[in-house]
């Protein structure tokens, strides 16, 4: 039986960013705008992110030769094309297939609650915030942004670009929080509640590394199996810090 999917997929969220130092700190103040400059496509890494994106592209590298990514996928955040870049150097990026920055593994669009702490969300759009919590961030889509279920749209072809044309081979995405989970609810077919339960029970930590491999057992034609979940020994047996602040846009938990 022909095999469909690639033989193993990584899952990356980006190093640590300037936005979630940005944001902690507006957090921490009780604040209602997190202050910083750029666009959040634009916002860069920080200096310990730059570190933990170093310190993933060593145990990448030091993966042997046949297990290691063939093909790199990343959002073109700068954020995310950034830790791409620095996991590149260690990769030999001439020895693989592809390298391909897709829009579709941008961060979620949080619309007009861009760079908003909770507190402000809750001052400034008080009907909103009521709402949200209503309806839950699965399939809240606030003015001018997007739903879990609308990432989950365009990740859905995602994956149909990934089996049409890397089938049988190591795939790397890099890419946001929100991305990372929202793979997660498409592979492991999960539900609403799954995916939000595991969104509650802790963010998904800077530069850690979820991934499955191709088991030609599981199912009725084989299937896509976890191996990896949230993984970050690599940044603790570097002694590099792990981080596991939110992006940019802040919204309550659901």
């Amino acid at each position: 039986m022909e095999q469909k999917w690639p033989q193993e997929i990584w899952l990356v969220r980006h190093g640590q960013s300037a936005g979630n130092v940005a944001r902690d700190a507006a957090e921490a103040a009780a604040g209602h705008l997190i202050d910083i400059a750029e666009r959040d496509v634009d916002v860069p890494l920080s200096e310990l992110g730059i570190r933990q994106s170093q310190a993933l592209g060593s145990w990448f590298a030091a993966l042997a030769p046949n297990e290691r990514p063939s093909v790199v996928l990343h959002s073109p955040y700068v954020r995310a094309a950034e830790t791409a870049n620095i996991l590149l150097r260690r990769l030999e990026r001439e020895s693989l297939l592809a390298v391909v920055a897709d829009e579709r593994l941008r961060e979620k669009e949080f619309g007009i609650l861009d760079r908003l702490t909770t507190h402000g969300i809750a001052h400034k759009y008080p009907e909103l915030y009521a709402q949200r919590q209503h309806v839950g961030k699965f399939y809240f889509r606030p003015p001018g942004g997007e739903s879990w279920c609308d990432v989950i749209l365009r990740l859905r072809s995602v994956l149909d670009t990934i089996t049409r044309e890397y089938c049988g081979e190591r795939v790397l995405i890099v890419a946001h929080q929100v991305i990372v989970n929202c793979f997660r609810y498409l592979i492991e077919r999960l539900d609403e509640a799954s995916i939000l339960a595991f969104d509650r029970a802790g963010d998904v930590p800077n530069c850690s590394v979820t991934s499955y491999a191709f088991d030609p057992h599981a199912g009725k034609r084989g299937k896509l199996v976890v191996r990896l979940v949230n993984f970050v020994a690599p940044l603790e047996a570097s002694g590099t810090p792990v981080t596991v602040g939110k992006d940019v846009p802040s919204a309550p938990k659901a």
